[in-house]
């Protein structure tokens, strides 16, 4: 369970949000909402130090996540990656091996057989050695998730995965999603798509400047909830009257 406790973060002594404390259960896939600038990908990156924080904890399995790095997927938005990089889709995702080796220790047959397993798995094994500013939107998507094969971590963290992809893509990355919350681990997805909300997940964080709901999506993702956290017209075009999600 990925526990974060009392986070607060800010910039230029404007709170994003005060003491946010959620929970993200094992064996589970929890999709995080809420309208543009609500703290959404500053919560990740301030649990995950990559940002300053104010103050606040976060621990996996009750070990503090500083300590875990090699046993955390972390797949970062396009745009804060530089596609013009020299490096070709198997050293990409190769590289998502580097975590669990030992210090000065380079990737040996094994590493190399899980890379290639791992672009096997998203089908895309015909572009290994292509450098990955030359993919597409949807290819490079799934290049990001087969690096995260390749890692193995116990916690899995994607954000906004879904952005700019084609439906196939989308389908397969769902489909690992599925394979991963299986197999036990922790899958968090911060997300646009109101309206797949249902059907993606199993566990819902809804965040506006602080925690708005959490829990199961059926108790969480509700015409009161998106009404609070987003607007009327919005919880209007999601929800009939009778509270009943649109299909």
């Amino acid at each position: 369970m990925l526990e974060i406790r009392n986070l607060s973060v800010g910039y230029s002594a404007a709170p994003i949000f005060t003491d946010l404390s959620v929970t993200f259960a094992n064996g589970r896939i929890t999709g995080i909402i809420g309208p543009n600038g609500a703290g959404k990908s500053t919560m990740i990156k301030g649990a995950l130090g990559l940002i300053k924080t104010q103050r606040g904890t976060a621990t996996f399995c009750g070990q503090a996540l500083s300590k875990q790095r090699g046993n955390i997927a972390y797949v970062e938005q396009h745009n804060d990656l530089d596609l013009s990089f020299p490096i070709n889709v198997f050293d990409f995702v190769l590289s998502g091996t580097y975590a669990q080796l030992g210090l000065f220790k380079s990737p040996g047959k094994r590493e190399h057989q899980r890379a290639l397993a791992a672009l096997e798995r998203v089908n895309l094994s015909a572009f290994r050695n292509r450098q990955i500013g030359g993919l597409s939107g949807g290819q490079l998507q799934r290049v990001f998730v087969a690096r995260a094969i390749a890692q193995d971590a116990d916690l899995v963290i994607l954000d906004e995965p879904f952005v700019g992809i084609d439906m196939h893509s989308e389908q397969q990355i769902m489909t690992v999603l599925h394979e991963w919350r299986d197999a036990g681990k922790t899958v968090i997805v911060v997300h646009h798509d109101l309206n797949k909300v249902s059907a993606y997940f199993d566990d819902l964080v809804i965040l506006n400047h602080g925690l708005m709901a959490s829990g199961p999506v059926a108790a969480t993702y509700t015409a009161a909830n998106i009404e609070r956290t987003f607007s009327s017209d919005l919880s209007a075009l999601l929800f009939t009257k009778g509270g009943d999600q649109y299909a």
